[in-house]
């Protein structure tokens, strides 16, 4: 996994609240084995009509070069399919911002390297209103300092994760790379519980 420290960018804002899995990636895309591909069907009925023609007042129709999506309340809603946090990531975005986001879409995102960063409401709404009146205006996410800036105007917040995931996300470590770079220690304390027929005594000085 690509191992995130900072990101300066500009963002795609996407103002609507409830946004749910299906509308992120409907269910007939949902045929492919691999992460890979996802991304040329993200907010597949969005970004094209019934004949497969683009929609140009769509944001990702215009806007070609964000690696942050900044999104409204309740992201990731409804179904629980990882394939949402896929076909984000696929498209080329490393970061998505809103006020809220569902439990289980938050945890696939940040299994799969891409960053939850939960706003207040009042800064989620200066984000878009930043971004309204400069479409230019870039971003600054920094997982270290846990902060989201916006450099143009000067304003900042902090924001929450899980130390494990931040290490994770830090490091470019999904759950199996970081059971493996524990190996040593692993293999350490099953030799040490070898050595007392599996159970660790206490040795009292």
């Amino acid at each position: 996994m690509e191992a995130f420290r900072k990101i300066i960018s500009k963002a795609a804002p996407l103002p609507l609240e409830n946004i749910d899995t299906d509308q992120i990636i409907p269910a007939r895309f949902l045929k492919a084995t691999t992460r890979a591909g996802f991304g040329d069907n993200l907010f597949r009925d969005w970004r094209y009509d019934e004949q497969g023609n683009p929609q140009p007042d769509f944001i990702l129709n215009k806007v070609h070069d964000a690696a942050i999506l900044v999104a409204g309340k309740n992201f990731g809603c409804g179904s629980s399919r990882e394939h949402a946090a896929w076909a984000i990531y696929d498209y080329g975005f490393r970061v998505v911002v809103s006020s809220f986001f569902a439990d289980i879409f938050k945890n696939n995102a940040l299994n799969n390297g891409l960053l939850p960063v939960q706003v207040s409401e009042a800064f989620l709404q200066e984000l878009f209103d930043a971004i309204a009146a400069d479409p230019e205006q870039l971003l600054e996410v920094d997982l270290e300092k846990q902060t989201i800036a916006v450099p143009g105007t000067g304003k900042s917040e902090t924001f929450d994760i899980n130390p494990y995931k931040k290490h994770c996300l830090l490091n470019g470590l999904d759950d199996i790379d970081f059971l493996l770079s524990k190996k040593a220690a692993i293999e350490a304390y099953e030799r040490e519980r070898a050595l007392y027929g599996g159970i660790k005594q206490e040795v009292t000085p």
